[in-house]
Order: C-alpha cells, then structure tokens, then sequence
C-alpha cells in the first residue's frame, strides 16, 4: 500500500468528526493540557541544579530540531541530506512532542499558502491572539492535515511509521531522562522543556505575526523580531523567512543571529547535509519586486481599507445630479467592461486618488519597487467596485 494512502483513513476519519463536532474540547487536546498541568508536580520533586540543566538542554536541542528539521528542512525543503540523516532528523524533530514530521510540515505549508487569511490555521489578525498561540490546537478542523501537501514525504514508509506513532520518541526520551536523573530529572528537565519548547514555537505563529518590523513585501502580517529570533534559534526573523521560504538562512543580515543555520554550516562542513540555499542578493537588498499572487492580496488589502459602499453611494449621489449617470449607463449597456474606466475618467473627488492610495500604502507596508504596481491594481480594484454598486443599483451588473 502506498504510504500516502495509508496516512489518509486517520485524516479522513478525523475531519469527518471535526464536520460534526467543532468543540473547543476534544480527547487528542488532554495530553497536551496534562504536559502543562504535569509541571506543578515541581512542587513535590523539588527543583535540582542537574534538572535545570537538563532542561536547558532539551530545550535548546529540540528546538534546533524543529527549527533545522521540522521548518526548514521537512516544511520547505532548504538543503539535502541522505535518507538516513532524514530518519534521524525526524526522530529528533520528533522528540519535542509536537505531533509527527509530515503533520507538521503539512499545517506548515498550508498555513504559508494561506498566510493571515480566514484559510490560516492560526493567524491573529483573523481569529486573535490567543487562537493563533494555543487556542487552534483545541479545534478538531484546524487540527488535521492534509497530506497529500506533503507528497514527496510520504513516499518513505519510514517517516511515514514516525509520523503515525509521534509520540514513542519522546516517550523513550522521558523514560531515559527519568532512569538518569530521576523524579526531578523528568518533571523540570523534560516536562518543563517540553512546555517551554511548546510556547518558544507558538510565538512564531502568534508574536511573529504582531509584534517587530517588516521589510519586505510579503501580504501578510510576517515580522522580524530580534529576541524571538534568540529563544527559536532563528525563526524570530519571520518576515525574511516569509519573503523568501526557499532560504536555509532567515537572518539575512550579517547582526541578524540565526543560530540554526550557523549549526547547520557547520555541519554541512562534515559532508552530512549539503545544498544549503540563500536568499538571493538582490531580494535582501529590497530590490526584487514582489511576485504577482503578492502584490494581488496587498491591492486588495489595501483597496478593502477605504468605505466602498459608501463611496459609491455619494458616487451615485454626484451623478444623479449631473449627465454622467446616463452617460455611464448607457456605456455600460454598450460595453459593460467600461463602466470602471469611465469612473476613472471622470475625477470623482469621492474615489481615492493614486496619491492617497500610495501614502496609505507606504504607511501600511515595506518599502518596495512593487508599491507603484500595487497602488494601480488597488485602484482599479475600487473603480470596478464602485462601478458594480453604482450599476446593481441601476438593475446592471458590470461583467
């Protein structure tokens, strides 16, 4: 059987109940809520010199797995390696208890995809800050992946294995550290790492996306945060990351410190990974203008800022008052397409001019060669709105 095949039943079964039930409260959300409640247990064992170090520990190493393994190499595909580094690495990137490899990288390409849409698995401008921190992990349909995102993944039966039983490595790990250092050992050093570890990933979807500086043009709300960048090892630079996803490095600048990817250089030095990718020169320079699907969802945004259907009404107001209602109209009949231009010929001072629209802009965005294009498309986004409210009312609907 195909290992793509054999992830799909647990999917399926899976939103077919999230279809019905989309509590806040489910059975897979009690382990994790017992992780939490597990760390006052504290309290009782006591808080030893060798836990808090264990701790540490764990929680640096892991965090590298997510951030080497999980994100940059499983989700995006930045270097290479052979498939057995790929099985180690998903096994480490599995010991932070955060579901399995494939799971991951597939809510990951799915919230890049989507990024601070309604569609995002977790974003804060749609849903709020605490859903896009932890609340997501509570919703059965925000829950599950969908696999076949990950394709060229699920295609070794060996991550596939991993992915189905997520939680045998760091429940061999928690035994390991327990039989070592004992109730203290495995309560601060794994319970509470494991926690830490939880909340060091959740900020990149929830702080990230409120919280530092943008550079570049990316549609969403992807930010560059310096001491988010320390506590993840890197990720903190999270509006680089989104502005080119292909990059092993997300600090693009020499004093922006992105320690997974100084690890991984030293790595790829022994042979064991190769192919890291950079960002290209020019994009770090802020001189790559912005793709198309990029500059269409920021003219949007931006045209959706302005009161449309107001704007259309006083519109409609002013040509009632004047020939140029008729004028539009029977130019509509004529050639429905022109209804827009005609709008844009006219000079209404109710419609936004380019001026306004680009200081909006400007205060609203990164600085970047794509603005111009974006501030056009925006207004030609509210001429064709206004057109349409101006003619339904009208019995007319512009093509």
């Amino acid at each position: 059987m195909d290992p793509e095949t054999r992830l799909q039943p647990v999917q399926d079964g899976a939103a077919a109940q999230a279809e019905l039930h989309d509590d806040i409260i489910y059975p897979a959300t009690i382990p994790f809520v017992i992780v939490h409640l597990t760390c006052f247990a504290a309290i009782w064992t006591g808080v030893t010199a060798q836990a808090l170090a264990i701790c540490f520990t764990l929680y640096v190493v892991r965090m590298f797995g997510n951030t080497a393994g999980n994100h940059r190499y499983f989700s995006h595909r930045t270097y290479k390696t052979s498939r057995v580094g790929q099985f180690l690495l998903a096994m480490l990137c599995q010991s932070s208890a955060q579901r399995g490899v494939l799971w991951w990288a597939a809510k990951h390409r799915h919230h890049h995809k989507h990024s601070d849409t309604p569609e995002d698995v977790h974003s804060p401008r749609h849903m709020g800050f605490f859903h896009a921190h932890v609340g997501w992990i509570f919703r059965p349909r925000r829950e599950t992946a969908d696999y076949s995102t990950v394709r060229d993944l699920t295609r070794y039966p060996e991550l596939v294995w991993l992915n189905r039983h997520a939680y045998v490595v760091p429940f061999l790990l928690a035994v390991g550290v327990f039989l070592w250092a004992g109730w203290p050992g495995l309560i601060v050093g794994f319970f509470w790492s494991t926690v830490l570890l939880y909340h060091g990933t959740f900020m990149i979807n929830s702080l990230a996306h409120v919280h530092g500086k943008q550079r570049y043009l990316t549609g969403d709300d992807s930010r560059n945060n310096w001491w988010l960048a320390l506590i993840t090892l890197g990720e903190g630079w999270h509006n680089n990351h989104h502005a080119y996803q292909s990059s092993t490095r997300q600090g693009f600048r020499w004093w922006e410190i992105d320690i997974t990817y100084y690890v991984l250089r030293i790595i790829a030095l022994t042979g064991v990974i190769w192919d890291l990718r950079e960002p290209p020169a020019e994009l770090v320079r802020g001189e790559r203008r912005a793709g198309r699907a990029v500059t269409e969802k920021v003219a949007r945004q931006l045209a959706e800022t302005f009161p449309l259907e107001k704007i259309a009404a006083r519109v409609r107001e002013t040509l009632q008052s004047s020939p140029g209602l008729d004028e539009l109209l029977e130019r509509a009949r004529a050639a429905r397409s022109s209804a827009a231009g005609m709008l844009a010929d006219l000079h209404l001072p109710q419609v936004p001019t380019v001026e306004e629209l680009r200081r909006r802009a400007e205060q609203m965005y990164a600085n970047s060669p794509s603005l111009d294009e974006v501030v056009e498309h925006a207004r030609e986004i509210i001429l064709q709105k206004i057109a349409q409210y101006v003619l339904s009312d009208s019995g007319l609907e512009p093509a």
